[in-house]
């Protein structure tokens, strides 16, 4: 079983900067696609970024020019750094990998880290 697990969430000040890590069980190699969402509280999750096996990356036009998707193959290690950080992006963020296997499209999420930006 895939497990997924986030860290470097916490609270930091508008304008401030975190960088998220997502340790993957195994080879980031195995995913197609990584890909961080976020929920904030009220409201559906919501893709942040993604980033395919190629290296193809993609950001929700609220994110665009302020975060990086990036991943790390020899540490199984996917990251989202967050720059210039808004009260509007407090969310729990969770990683996502996605990976195929004879035909059909496996899931995997990992538990979630607190992101609390304040004005």
């Amino acid at each position: 079983q895939v497990q997924l697990v986030e860290s470097g969430g916490g609270l930091v000040q508008a304008g401030g900067s975190l960088r998220l890590s997502c340790a993957a069980s195994e080879s980031t190699f195995s995913f197609n696609l990584m890909a961080w969402y976020r929920q904030a509280l009220g409201k559906e999750r919501e893709l942040v970024a993604n980033i395919y096996s190629g290296g193809s990356t993609n950001y929700a036009g609220s994110v665009k020019g302020r975060f990086t998707i990036s991943r790390d193959n020899a540490k199984n290690t996917v990251y989202l750094q967050m720059n210039s950080l808004k009260p509007e992006d407090t969310a729990v963020y969770y990683c996502k990998a996605e990976k195929y296997r004879s035909g059909s499209r496996y899931d995997y999420w990992g538990q979630g880290t607190q992101v609390t930006v304040s004005s």
